[in-house]
């Protein structure tokens, strides 16, 4: 009897405990708020911006500066963890300052550039957490002497697209072909663009870049290292510190750039189509890129798929034509398929504005837009045989709305060493696959539903995609692949590890055991550090 009261007045101890402790917790964010402020106040000048970049919950602006780069709805609900308190710097001295003084009240720090991280990792967390957004950080300086440019981390693909275009009709940059793509995230993870077969990725592209360590510290790239300048050129920048700019080296680019877009039906050619796709699209002349869209659809009434080539051929029609003509005559593709323009009509044409759309455009944010989504990867090492797309279209056609990307590799990919970013997937691949599901209204039982058609293709399509490991682009976030708990052991982080950086992971580690030793910059897929191994 002595024995079970001790252990009841344990057990009480241990929840008054745990309650006191919950209520500290709740109850200290005017005491963060408080001693973070002053932090700031103590690390930076002109001391009179702070309180104009630092939001917590009660400030009336919160809710709309956390939704503003909010661009995956489903990490927007009532349910959702918000940040203690958001900051917004404008001057790279905020971001340092940010750093110490978050590590100074004991924070988790989120670095935010543009939210199109797929599943939030950049503002949303199950532990107390502040978020860092750099959209004010947005400037864009091309300099056309050495045709380079040095872009922030919050500006947008649109805006350096834009600049570029200012200042050179015959210049441009391989990266993304969505405008409101944030360059620190989109860089930091690799940066994949529709120039990908003729001049690689985004960090292929990169000459010089600075970076705010875990000490506040500002560095360049003679500065960090060239093993930390390696790291954040694909191995996610937000797992090693903060990162302020990249310099990038301009690409040249024709006057004349064609696009096309063709479709194709089950009932018609598409199976054939699909199949050949895969054997001409990675390896025909790297100037063209040819982008595969595979989506579920109704036709006359009944379940079909319709296949889509979008591409982006460097050059003329005529020669275009001639090229598919001979390599690819399956397709049919006629000179009248084809639409002729200069390359920045090009980036509007692949973010679906309409011909004669002026570029200004791309300077709109569209800032407090978001679908509810669910995105996943794969990669493919072999050609799928008819008889598989067959099967592939049925299981598409069963589950009703998910559909797949493939993007073609080949070209400048399979010249580029596979250690020499921290991105892996060069020559062997022969395209990478993405799917992609959406949807409008909220609800657990709608979420339920999609993402559980996103998780049964990606089932499927194991026999037909890479292997030990099944490797994933970091870009397109995915959590299902594996997540680090508070601990952030290696062999938990080794489980998605592999799959985004392969035998690149252990060097990420290394680096970052050297430049965060106690893991402050983490996530839930970051890189952990060595003294965490168990």
């Amino acid at each position: 009897m002595a024995e079970k009261s001790i252990i009841n007045l344990f057990c009480v101890f241990v929840l008054l405990l745990n309650l006191s402790s919950y209520c500290f917790a709740v109850g200290t964010d005017d005491s963060v708020y408080a001693s973070f402020l002053q932090c700031l106040q103590n690390n930076t000048t002109p001391k009179d911006q702070i309180s104009s970049i630092v939001f917590t919950k009660t400030s009336a602006s919160y809710s709309s500066v956390l939704r503003a780069y909010i661009r995956n709805a489903r990490m927007n609900t009532t349910a959702t963890p918000k940040p203690t308190i958001i900051v917004t710097p404008k001057q790279i001295s905020h971001v340092q300052a940010a750093v110490i003084c978050a590590k100074k009240v004991g924070y988790q720090l989120k670095i935010r550039s543009g939210g199109h991280d797929y599943e939030g990792v950049s503002y949303v967390s199950q532990n107390p957490f502040f978020v860092l957004d750099m959209f004010n950080l947005r400037s864009v300086q091309v300099d056309m002497k050495t045709e380079s440019a040095w872009i922030q981390s919050g500006a947008t693909l649109g805006e350096v697209y834009h600049e570029i275009w200012k200042n050179s009709k015959l210049h441009g940059f391989p990266a993304g072909v969505c405008p409101t793509v944030g360059v620190g995230g989109h860089f930091s993870g690799g940066g994949y663009g529709n120039m990908i077969r003729k001049y690689g990725l985004a960090v292929d592209n990169t000459i010089d870049a600075q970076i705010v360590d875990v000490n506040g510290k500002l560095l360049d790239r003679k500065a960090m290292g060239e093993d930390l300048f390696w790291a954040i050129n694909g191995g996610g920048g937000g797992s090693f510190g903060v990162v302020i700019s990249y310099k990038i080296k301009l690409v040249p680019v024709p006057e004349t750039v064609t696009v096309f877009r063709t479709e194709y039906y089950i009932e018609d050619n598409a199976t054939e189509i699909t199949a050949k796709w895969q054997l001409v699209a990675p390896k025909i002349d790297s100037s063209l890129f040819m982008r595969m869209l595979l989506q579920p659809v109704t036709k006359n009434n009944k379940p079909t798929v319709r296949i889509s080539i979008l591409s982006l051929y460097l050059g003329n029609s005529d020669i275009l034509v001639s090229l598919l003509g001979k390599q690819f005559p399956e397709m049919g593709l006629k000179k009248e398929n084809c639409t002729e323009m200069n390359w920045i009509e090009s980036v509007l044409w692949w973010a679906n504005f309409d011909n004669g759309t002026s570029p200004d455009v791309l300077l709109d944010r569209k800032v407090d837009t978001a679908n509810f989504l669910k995105r996943k990867s794969d990669y493919v090492q072999k050609p799928i045989n008819q008889n598989g797309i067959s099967l592939i279209f049925k299981q598409m056609m069963a589950l009703g709305k998910i559909g797949l990307v493939f993007n073609a590799y080949g070209g400048k990919m399979d010249e580029i060493p596979s250690t020499a970013v921290p991105f892996p997937h060069r020559a062997g691949n022969l395209f990478k696959v993405q799917y992609s599901i959406n949807w409008n209204e909220p609800g657990a039982d709608m979420e339920t539903n999609y993402l559980s058609q996103a998780r049964k293709l990606y089932s499927f399509m194991t026999p037909y995609v890479s292997q030990n490991p099944r490797s994933a682009f970091l870009n397109y976030r995915d959590l299902d692949i594996g997540v680090a708990d508070a601990k952030h052991s290696y062999e938990q982080s080794n489980i998605y590890g592999r799959k985004y950086f392969d035998a690149n992971f252990d060097r990420l580690v290394k680096v970052k055991s050297v430049v965060d030793p106690e893991n402050f910059f983490r996530n839930e897929q970051s890189i952990p550090v060595v003294l965490s191994k168990a």
